[in-house]
């Protein structure tokens, strides 16, 4: 599937896998994982009959939908804390994993052929850098011919998952952009054109000359859009590959977070793509449809034995078994 249709179509799912029937679905939230929920829901109507009505909104409305009981499940790239958990009634899980790449539009650039270190980028995006023949991004590209072409700055506008991990890992790796801006779904830009979700970054720096974006990497794949290596918390220069977003996510100690809540930006190890983030899913307790919650049950199920090559294809990372059969137990707490 050639995601430049994505954004030509819209947000929505049930555009692009079915029209959505009783016994459908119905979830909202975080544009981060919209692909790889794309490829399972026409896999999995296939099997079942049952098809996916998923709202790619955004993980802050996506919180707001699943408060308001409109959907079933609710899709957030943001851990939720305890108390918010317990107030609302939910329970968290996580589905999948994946990587956040700057992506750029320059003439004669191609992906991996420039390379970022964190502090340039938090630089770029406090508006401190602000062309692209600077002398930051010169003396990490010694042998580029970098053109002295302003950077237009594109970052989301919406309550964002994928702007939570993105500005997480960047107030890690630069004091002066925690302290400037620092990390949440919804920051104070200095600079930049806002736009609505991945496929919205993605489409602005598509048609803007000189551009950078941040989404999610099978976003920049899909639509064929330069993407920049990075230096990682190891000091190593790394590219956005399955094989490294394996290695950040293999850091994570799931084991010991508590409702899930865990962080991937900035992972350890000389092998690990540093910006990296968890997509989760919001369920209730106590839910006032239980058939619809156990039909987003079975099929989260079927997504977890059956997905793992579809994420990879996509170059998500999935959830390990342990991780798995963490979830599976926590769905005990939800009432069937």
């Amino acid at each position: 599937m050639k995601f430049s249709s994505l954004i030509a179509a819209g947000f929505a799912l049930a555009a692009s896998v079915s029209v959505a029937f009783a016994e459908d679905i119905s979830g909202a939230g975080a544009t981060f994982p919209y692909p790889i929920y794309s490829k399972w829901a026409d896999a999995y109507k296939k099997v079942s009959g049952v098809g996916l009505n998923y709202q790619s909104i955004g993980s802050g409305a996506g919180r707001k939908q699943i408060q308001a009981k409109t959907v079933t499940f609710g899709a957030t790239d943001i851990p939720q804390k305890e108390e918010y958990l317990n107030t609302n009634g939910f329970v968290q899980f996580p589905m999948v994993m994946g990587g956040i790449v700057a992506i750029v539009n320059l003439e004669g650039v191609a992906g991996g052929d420039l390379v970022l270190d964190g502090d340039t980028l938090a630089n770029i995006y406090l508006g401190k850098v602000k062309t692209w023949d600077d002398a930051a991004i010169a003396k990490l590209n010694p042998k580029s011919k970098l053109p002295s072409l302003p950077i237009i700055v594109i970052r989301r506008s919406d309550g964002s998952g994928t702007t939570f991990n993105f500005t997480t890992y960047l107030s890690k790796v630069s004091p002066d952009f925690q302290k400037n801006v620092g990390a949440g779904e919804a920051v104070e830009w200095p600079v930049g054109i806002g736009a609505a979700g991945n496929a919205g970054v993605a489409a602005n720096v598509m048609q803007t000359k000189g551009s950078i974006g941040y989404v999610e990497y099978a976003y920049a794949t899909q639509n064929s859009l330069a993407w920049t290596d990075m230096v990682n918390a190891a000091g190593k220069h790394v590219k956005p590959t399955l094989a490294s977003f394996k290695a950040a996510a293999a850091k994570g100690d799931w084991a010991n977070a508590k409702n899930f809540y865990l962080i991937l930006a900035n992972s350890p190890g000389e092998d690990s793509w540093p910006m990296m983030a968890t997509t989760f899913i919001l369920m209730y307790a106590q839910p006032a449809d239980t058939a619809a919650s156990n039909a987003a049950l079975k099929y989260f199920d079927w997504a977890y034995s059956n997905g793992g090559k579809m994420a990879e294809d996509l170059d998500y990372v999935p959830m390990p078994d342990s991780v798995i059969a963490q979830v599976r137990s926590a769905w005990k707490g939800i009432a069937k």
